[in-house]
């Protein structure tokens, strides 16, 4: 294999990756202005819902899936003290309120059944007829109350020639114009967990050099959050535990964050561009903490070359295998979803590169 020199890579790092991060920080500017706007007016409307709140630094409720698509946690409220639910139970209901002859089918992966018994303090909005099915809280009912709510906040907040909404999705999605681009936001209305970790994240599965026995509990110490994006089932994240994670990857002074950066740029601009790739800005936080646990000594990120072809290597055995594991539920396939035919692609031009790292450089 010829090794990319330094001065390919890291140059190409060092101006573009700037040139992407003001980019980025300007369009995130303007999207959240307008979430809290939307979302200010949203929880005036209903109280089962908060506004998404302004920040000046980093907004966890903003995450940069690609430079056009991103997702935005919208928290409810009025749903404290959360817990495990303690016995399972068929469910025969439909959301049009016809019985099934056979039992839904149990949740799986990251997904999860969410009734609002699981509350020590819930708010009787939240058992009611608009959400709720036989004591369940379904998330494709919060959603349709959610989507209402914002088509008519956009109005409302008199952002129509800014703000239009998305209708062919079951999502709720909105498309924002920005002073340079247009960008599509995935709204999701999302039950926030603090302090607890859900049973299904049995991470990590035994003792590991990466991250440190203090950091896996600080991480844990940051609980998780459920999202309402498909129709019987939650699904379980943890973006404010990833995200302490990657702000904490070069203690020992390597290079894994400099990796990270120039892989999703060549993914960006190279491997997987477009309005809503295949593969986005998580999974290669995925697979870079897969990588990071594989080799967690300083020494193995001291050499940017090699640390970012082993990297780019990882993320080709995904997307050639159909199959990344979330690195806090390892029963769940990141990319079960995901298209074959646009994940071939991928994997094709990953191949090429690996071949001789210069292709594709501009």
């Amino acid at each position: 294999m010829k090794s990319p020199s330094a001065g390919d890579l890291e140059d190409y790092l060092l101006n573009k990756v700037d040139l992407r991060r003001q980019q980025i920080s300007q369009i995130v500017e303007e999207v959240q202005r307008v979430v809290h706007h939307l979302t200010t007016e949203i929880s005036l409307q209903d109280l089962r819902f908060q506004a998404v709140p302004y920040s000046d630094t980093y907004n966890g409720n903003i995450k940069v899936l690609a430079p056009s698509q991103f997702l935005v946690t919208v928290p409810v409220k009025g749903l404290v003290g959360y817990r495990e639910a303690r016995e399972q139970r068929w469910r025969y209901y439909t959301l049009r309120g016809t019985r099934l002859p056979c039992p839904l089918q149990d949740p799986e992966g990251l997904r999860q059944w969410l009734e609002a018994e699981q509350f020590m303090k819930s708010q009787w909005q939240w058992h009611e007829a608009d959400v709720n099915i036989e004591g369940d809280i379904v998330p494709a009912k919060v959603l349709q109350v959610f989507r209402k709510l914002v088509e008519n906040a956009i109005g409302t907040c008199h952002l129509s020639g800014k703000v239009s909404m998305l209708t062919q999705l079951s999502a709720v999605w909105v498309a924002v114009e920005t002073s340079t681009c247009q960008v599509e936001l995935e709204l999701v209305p999302t039950v926030e967990i603090p302090t607890v970790w859900p049973e299904k994240a049995r991470w990590p599965p035994c003792l590991k050099r990466w991250p440190s026995r203090q950091r896996v509990e600080c991480i844990k110490s940051f609980g998780f959050a459920l999202l309402a994006c498909s129709n019987y089932h939650w699904q379980q994240s943890f973006l404010q535990a990833e995200q302490v994670l990657l702000n904490q990857l070069d203690e020992d002074g390597g290079c894994r964050r400099k990796c990270f950066q120039a892989l999703r740029q060549m993914k960006e601009d190279v491997w997987c561009p477009g309005r809503r790739p295949v593969v986005t800005s998580h999974h290669l936080q995925t697979v870079l903490f897969w990588t990071c646990e594989k080799y967690p000594h300083p020494k193995e990120w001291q050499v940017f070359s090699k640390a970012f072809l082993r990297l780019v290597r990882k993320l080709h055995k995904c997307v050639s295998q159909h199959f990344l594991k979330h690195y806090f539920v390892r029963k769940s396939n990141l990319l079960q979803h995901a298209s074959s035919g646009e994940l071939d692609t991928v994997a094709q031009k990953l191949a090429l590169f690996l071949k001789n790292p210069q292709i594709g450089l501009p």
